[in-house]
């Protein structure tokens, strides 16, 4: 019998040195066992990021807590949350599927400001259903009051915006936005740039084009705002096949789908700072689980 003791007191010190010896982020010391009647229970509740490790001495009547990370560390939780200033003339699904991504975590920021050309636009609209404040830009012709490009500066800094996402907007981006915001202005065109883009390519204009051209392949692309139409440096691109009957609505349909799924993932990556500057100008989207790639 007091073999077996001797036997127990080993077991149970031996299973609690190896849980010492884990690295943890805080892992309390558990007290050397002091008798063979002390019964140890362990549970271990997870949850997405987190493991408790809890043990209880039915003798002592202590709890002890460890918490040690089961998961490689968030590239989100090193980076602010940042804020984001969208910009649209029409409906604004692109400016819709970002917003969801906010809210349900998949892109790193929150969308402070909504500013349109098009005051009853139905991304105003949505806009305002959700809280967004919304700032006409530019002003109607015949306001009264005169909002000018260095205004629009000043207010997205009252905002304190990060970044600014033109989802569907047509107005050119004026010289002192794009000072302002260096490296911080993306665009979504609905081609293959810099195929079918610039000045008088938008909407189903690109996809008639497209079609006529005989082209076998289009697709969305993600590209930094410069002082032109389309001319920035493009960022992403999604191919998606041009088939042999296709009429305009239908390439298009086929082209938003993954322009929604495209601007998302690359707004992801500008909030978790995934954007890397080649030597060259360049922009790369690096992994988020191997920095060692590029996308």
């Amino acid at each position: 019998m007091e073999a077996q003791s001797v036997a127990l007191r080993g077991y149970i010190h031996g299973a609690l040195s190896s849980l010492q010896s884990r690295k943890t982020d805080a892992l309390t010391k558990f007290p050397k066992p002091f008798s063979s009647e002390i019964r140890c229970s362990f549970l271990s509740i997870c949850s997405s990021t987190k493991r408790t490790l809890r043990c209880r001495s039915s003798v002592e009547k202590i709890e002890y807590k460890g918490v040690f990370d089961t998961e490689e560390s968030n590239p989100e939780s090193k980076v602010s949350l940042k804020k984001l200033a969208v910009f649209v003339s029409g409906g604004g699904s692109n400016f819709r599927s970002i917003y969801e991504a906010t809210i349900n975590g998949s892109i790193h920021g929150h969308i402070v400001v909504l500013v349109t050309n098009n005051h009853d636009c139905g991304g105003a609209e949505y806009a305002r259903g959700k809280g967004i404040p919304v700032i006409l830009f530019p002003p109607r012709k015949g306001a009264e009051e005169v909002f000018s490009a260095d205004d629009l500066v000043t207010a997205l800094r009252s905002y304190n915006v990060d970044f600014v996402l033109l989802a569907g907007y047509l107005k050119l981006i004026p010289t002192e936005l794009i000072k302002a915001y260096q490296k911080a202005i993306l665009n979504i065109h609905p081609s293959l740039l810099p195929a079918f883009g610039g000045k008088g390519y938008y909407g189903m204009k690109v996809h008639k084009a497209v079609i006529a051209s005989g082209a076998r392949y289009s697709g969305p692309t993600v590209h930094y705002v410069d002082e032109e139409y389309d001319t920035g440096r493009i960022l992403a691109q999604r191919v998606v096949p041009v088939l042999a009957n296709d009429t305009a609505e239908e390439l298009a349909a086929r082209v938003l789908v993954e322009e929604h799924k495209l601007y998302v993932e690359v707004c992801s990556a500008l909030c978790e700072e995934r954007i890397i500057w080649r030597e060259d100008g360049v922009p790369l989207i690096q992994s988020k689980h191997d920095p060692s790639h590029y996308l």
